[in-house]
């Protein structure tokens, strides 16, 4: 049930406005009280003379009752939240966990956003930025959405973000963190719950850096996101990288290109393969023989949608990552608790980060009692991150980009003998991204 809230001051001044307008048309129209009457009553024995002043008196009363009325249907409208992910093909396992997390989310909050009843219409982007756009707009448009979220993809995310700020509406992306929306192309009204893109990678080239490793050979599939990943883990990493290889987002097979790396014969691989690709190319390295020759350290590849998948060959890999199931707060086991409890099957930071979402959006709308006009009032909330997130306190930087820790995580066998993910130790402390200081916004 929605709540009524009192008249705005908006609503305040324009109900005074039009009983002034109305005196004004009843004082310029004043007839003899005897000139008025009102039609016979039942059981009433004859005429009653009705004064001007009882008129005005009656007016005033309907117009407060209208102003009311009117406060009471705005008070009914639900927020309305579009979320885009990937639903289909092979991508599509990870918009199930961002979904399902949303879902869980939202059941934890009581099926309301800020007091509010809350609609959620899915986007399925078929890993496609046109398609991302499509459904931004037909969201902002037909659906009237008070926020967008979601994106895994960071090309998906650089046609989305810009659509959506552009017509003035707050977006939450809980995956993607192209470079150009934390410094140049920032905005106050894009906030991330995920990370930048090189910051992750980041925390991989400072371990490999200490391990004093050298001679390492790059992958990543050739997009906005597989860029940004090589370009911060060069930052942190300053010994040699023999070569760098980019291959087309969405492969499946890798070859043709594990052939290419065992002729370069690396003393490390370093790779980014998120999702369906990660699960091939985790499969086909280990098929290679690769793996006891080859140490492979990795960002968003071995995790919790890629492990039931490959089980050992994933055994003994590195992964860094501002989240982990076993990260210890309260917040973080109740989502993965009830996660498992629920849908079956252990979350993954896409999940958590788009759990993390709705509860940024709900400490907004909470923030602003309501008043989903109230923008200011709701970035100036959100900027807050007032709200229990699984990874932990946090803050935001200038550019509306988490400042966070980063954990070094190994692919281990559990103690009921699955393949699990568990934090070795933190590589940064509240680090911030490369690129704030590009973001021209002060606050």
């Amino acid at each position: 049930m929605a709540h009524l809230h009192p008249p705005t001051r908006a609503h305040s001044d324009l109900g005074q406005r039009q009983l002034r307008r109305l005196d004004g048309v009843l004082e310029s129209r004043r007839l003899p009280a005897a000139s008025i009457r009102t039609t016979q009553w039942p059981g009433m024995r004859r005429t009653k003379e009705v004064t001007v002043r009882q008129l005005r008196i009656v007016l005033v009363l309907l117009l407060i009752v209208g102003l009311f009325a009117g406060q009471a249907v705005l008070a009914a409208e639900p927020v309305k939240i579009g979320f885009i992910t990937s639903l289909s093909g092979p991508a599509g396992i990870i918009g199930k966990h961002m979904k399902d997390s949303v879902e869980l989310a939202l059941e934890h909050l009581g099926r309301k956003v800020g007091g509010l009843d809350v609609e959620v219409i899915y986007g399925d982007d078929q890993r496609k930025p046109d398609v991302g756009k499509q459904l931004a707009d037909e969201m902002l448009k037909k659906h009237k959405v008070n926020f967008v979220s979601g994106i895994i993809w960071s090309n998906v995310m650089l046609a989305v973000a810009p659509t959506v700020t552009g017509a003035g509406t707050i977006m939450v992306g809980t995956n993607a963190g192209p470079h150009e929306l934390a410094g140049k192309m920032c905005s106050e009204l894009y906030f991330t719950t995920s990370w930048q893109n090189d910051q992750t990678p980041e925390a991989m080239g400072k371990y490999m850096q200490d391990q004093g490793l050298t001679d390492v050979y790059a992958m990543a599939p050739n997009y906005a996101a597989g860029k940004d990943m090589v370009s911060g883990f060069k930052r942190y990493f300053k010994g040699r990288v023999v070569d760098e290889v980019y291959t087309k987002l969405g492969q499946q097979d890798y070859q043709a290109e594990i052939s290419q790396l065992r002729g370069k014969n690396p003393k490390a691989v370093f790779v980014f393969y998120p999702g369906d690709m990660g699960i091939q190319f985790l499969k086909q390295y280990a098929q290679a023989g690769l793996r006891e020759q080859i140490p492979l350290y990795s960002v968003y590849t071995v995790d919790e949608i890629s492990l039931p998948a490959v089980g050992e060959a994933a055994l003994g890999n590195y992964e860094t990552r501002y989240w982990s199931p076993d990260l210890k707060n309260e917040a973080n086991a109740k989502y993965v608790g009830d996660f498992k409890k629920k849908f079956g099957y252990t979350p993954s930071f896409y999940g958590a980060q788009s759990y993390d979402g709705i509860l940024l959006i709900d400490s907004a709308v909470r923030a602003v009692r309501g008043d989903l006009g109230n923008k200011k009032g709701m970035v100036a909330a959100m900027r807050k991150a007032d709200f229990r997130s699984t990874r932990g306190k946090f803050s935001f930087n200038v550019n509306h980009t988490p400042i966070q820790n980063f954990y070094l995580l190994r692919a281990v066998k559990g103690a009921g003998g699955d393949m699990e993910m568990q934090i070795q130790k933190t590589v940064f402390e509240n680090h911030k991204d490369a690129y704030y200081q590009e973001c021209p916004m002060k606050w």
